[in-house]
């Protein structure tokens, strides 16, 4: 009794359960799930609960899996709780995402807890992780380099998120987090539990191999120090408590904050305005962008190393710098914004310029016209307009991007140039460059528009009939 009091306390303490609620249960059959199973529902009458379970076949372990099924359903049976089942793929999954098999394993576990919440209209979802798993994932977040956020561990309670988007009124509770696996083993082991099934759990074999990072980490770093210090899953819980206040604190201010700084989003980039941030003490800042980063979808697979980075380009970089980031994710520090982007470089479709006539370039913003001339002043500074010698020009010219082994005589430079030396010097970022227009006459390319025309087509003195291009700028 004194087993079941002391979740109890958990559960009062965190306010995980309320009058009425309909509670679904993640029920794998290992000690875990078992347990919580049990103790629910012995307390089902305290709560007036209504409760069900949901067993969730990953589709990895076809030779486990339906006496695992089995074993749950047996359970629920005794323990007159609805028992559901639900099957994910989760290898196809992880090939189609490019993840491994525990986050694609992850990810439609909790998709699936999200669904079967919404059909049964369930208010609170139970897992059963306990105190050696919190401690287990303070060692794995702090080896990977997480930040005090990262570090602070499993909630005892959260909304549902799947994805980054939230479902409201659901609820992940966790009844067990605060309660050593050997004092749940014990328990369930004991005749109170054992009287609900002929065996008091199931193994699942793959929590026996050494292959993942977690299963490591508990079979010989975690029992190796707990011999040093019996106190050590104690201990770390502590720590990790401590640190979910002092974040809850942090988050609030950090919520505030964020509001009043974007700039825009979508749901593959978020722009924040720049000057607040570069004077923002790192305490919060570090928060800040980590919050930003889990407001878009598209901005998944940035770490903490990575937050150190975008950092230093908000504190030390310039105005056009930017930093290439995992998955395609770049920042970008402008004038007066930061942009954190998972858009891919935009691909420019080749248009065709008539002559005389105008040209609306949507993807650049920009509107090209050009126009003949009979008489020019030489000098135009190749940038936002461009004189050229008509007669030395194939029509109609074309608009396109660049493409492998183009090359173009800049002016003023005197010999021919790869026109990817030519960006690299010029500082043109890598993923601008395929968005920029080039002008060409055939085959040849006459204007790097906004940086340099070709020597060998703009006008000189003697030059009698003339094509003046100008950049304007398209509105809309």
């Amino acid at each position: 009794m004194e087993f079941i009091e002391k979740i109890k306390n958990t559960i009062d303490r965190h306010s995980m359960l309320s009058e009425g609620d309909s509670v679904f249960i993640g029920l794998s059959g290992g000690p875990d799930s078992v347990c919580l199973s049990i103790i629910l529902s012995q307390l089902k009458d305290d709560f007036r609960l209504t409760l069900s379970a949901v067993y969730v076949d990953h589709s990895l372990r076809p030779d486990e899996t339906e006496d695992e099924k089995a074993f749950c359903k047996t359970l629920c049976d005794s323990l007159g709780i609805e028992f559901y089942t639900e099957t994910v793929d989760v290898r196809g999954h992880a090939n189609e995402k490019g993840l491994n098999l525990q986050e694609a394993a992850r990810e439609l576990r909790y998709k699936a807890y999200e669904e079967l919440a919404k059909r049964i209209n369930a208010s609170k979802i139970a897992l059963g992780h306990n105190a050696d798993d919190q401690a287990e994932t303070f060692f794995m977040r702090l080896l990977r380099g997480s930040g005090t956020k990262g570090i602070s561990g499993i909630p005892p309670i959260r909304s549902l998120r799947v994805k980054g988007q939230g479902s409201k009124g659901t609820l992940i509770i966790r009844p067990l987090i605060e309660t050593e696996r050997s004092e749940i083993e014990e328990f369930i082991c004991s005749s109170l539990a054992t009287r609900y099934s002929s065996q008091p759990y199931m193994v699942d074999s793959s929590n026996l191999k050494k292959d993942y990072f977690r299963n490591w980490l508990r079979l010989t770093f975690m029992g190796e120090l707990k011999k040093r210090n019996p106190s050590l899953v104690k201990n770390i819980c502590k720590v990790t408590d401590i640190l979910r206040e002092e974040d809850a604190y942090l988050e609030n201010i950090v919520t505030k904050t964020l509001m009043k700084l974007i700039s825009r989003k979508d749901r593959e980039m978020i722009e924040l305005f720049l000057l607040p941030l570069e004077g923002m003490e790192m305490a919060i800042l570090r928060r800040l962008i980590r919050r930003a980063i889990d407001a878009v979808e598209g901005l998944r697979g940035i770490e903490f190393v990575h937050i150190e980075d975008i950092i230093g380009l908000i504190k030390i970089g310039k105005s056009g710098d930017r930093l290439y980031l995992p998955k395609g994710i770049k920042a970008v520090k402008g004038y007066s914004t930061l942009l954190l982007t998972s858009k891919p470089p935009l691909q420019l479709p080749a248009y065709d310029l008539n002559v005389p006539g105008e040209l609306a370039i949507k993807e650049a913003h920009i509107i090209l016209k050009a126009d003949i001339v009979e008489k020019a002043d030489i000098g135009y500074d190749n940038k936002k307009s461009a004189l050229f010698d008509l007669g030395k020009l194939t029509l109609p010219l074309t608009v396109r991007s660049r493409k492998d082994g183009d090359c173009f005589y800049p002016s003023g430079f005197g010999k021919k140039k790869k026109l990817q030396d030519f960006f690299v010097d010029n500082k043109v970022p890598r993923d601008e460059r395929d968005s920029i227009p080039l002008l060409a006459s055939g085959e040849d390319i006459i204007w790097v528009i906004g940086y340099r025309a070709d020597d060998r087509f703009v006008a000189k003195n003697h030059t009698n009939r003339f094509l003046l291009i100008q950049v304007l700028e398209r509105k809309g």
